[in-house]
């Protein structure tokens, strides 16, 4: 399953778009002390340097770091298998000499990499997948704090708990729609549950995830449902976070055995999302948000659902 560091960190674990404060802002300038090497290898981690404004100061970053688009350090290494010697050097100095970065972001501890760098005397910061939007911010906060970025990392993480707050109070109450919603991580049916991060926005807009009755405390809130259980729950609402790597839509959902009849098919309630932006828990985070809340409002509006 573990085809990428997505998959990774989901099994960890899951339009009002927030702008990225580039270096630009008034308030991104890093401080003198700040580190001048970082090293990235977590992709939100990434995203959520370059929107505070410390872009500048990464030096490299790990494989599946994508955005921004432009702007990325050419310099890439494995986070699922990374060496001790593909990061330690990675630096330069302005002799031109190659030294050791000043801070090193993690997400997934692979091949026990902080241990390593760690006694080398390299500062390694994991900042695992969180379980709450709570968590979540706080992971953006403490890296303004790490380089110099303060004040525009509380302004991204502020910006970013509004906009959640206004999806949430955006849905009318609806105690008499019970919205069934399946969240697709990958085409062999592994989804997620309520008590996972992405879980628990989709649960504060009050839709049912079939998910949460197959879950067990093995899975850790990633259950491998089957096409069987998915057809016979028979969601009214589905979200595909395998759009990318597995090229997942629609008429791909139309095709299996028994899925033409679903509710979602049928009514057209079938929503793609980026993999990236649902995997990651960043700047963008307020648009997967603001993704999910659009759909459950038009599923609840859909007259066609509650016959």
């Amino acid at each position: 399953m573990f085809k990428s560091l997505r998959f990774a960190l989901a099994a960890s674990l899951g339009a009002i778009a927030i702008p990225l404060i580039g270096a630009s802002s008034a308030s991104s300038a890093a401080s003198p002390s700040a580190p001048t090497c970082i090293v990235s290898l977590s992709p939100t981690a990434t995203e959520t340097l370059f929107a505070i404004g410390a872009g500048p100061q990464v030096q490299a970053v790990d494989s599946d770091s994508n955005y921004p688009t432009h702007g990325l350090p050419t310099k890439h290494i494995n986070a699922l298998n990374p060496s001790v010697e593909s990061v330690i050097g990675i630096c330069r100095a302005a002799t031109g000499a190659s030294t050791k970065p000043n801070l090193v972001i993690i997400s997934y501890d692979a091949n026990s990499i902080k241990e390593k760098l760690t006694a080398l005397g390299v500062h390694v910061v994991t900042q695992n997948a969180p379980t709450s939007l709570t968590g979540a911010l706080a992971q953006i906060r403490q890296l303004g704090s790490l380089t110099g970025h303060v004040a525009s990392a509380n302004a991204l993480a502020s910006s970013m708990a509004k906009s959640i707050a206004a999806d949430v109070k955006s849905v009318p109450a609806h105690p008499t729609k019970k919205l069934r919603v399946y969240y697709e991580l990958d085409p062999t049916y592994y989804s997620l549950t309520s008590t996972t991060f992405v879980g628990a926005l989709m649960k504060s807009l009050g839709v049912v995830n079939i998910a949460d009755a197959k879950s067990t405390s093995a899975d850790a809130g990633y259950p491998q449902l089957s096409a069987e259980y998915i057809t016979s729950a028979n969601p009214q609402l589905i979200f595909l976070a395998d759009t990318i790597c597995c090229k997942a839509t629609l008429a791909s959902v139309r095709a299996r055995a028994g899925f033409a009849k679903v509710s979602a098919v049928v009514n057209n309630h079938v929503v793609n999302l980026s993999d990236d932006v649902a995997s990651r828990w960043g700047p963008r985070l307020s648009l997967l948000m603001n993704q999910i809340t659009a759909a459950v409002k038009a599923a609840l509006a859909d007259a066609r659902l509650w016959k």
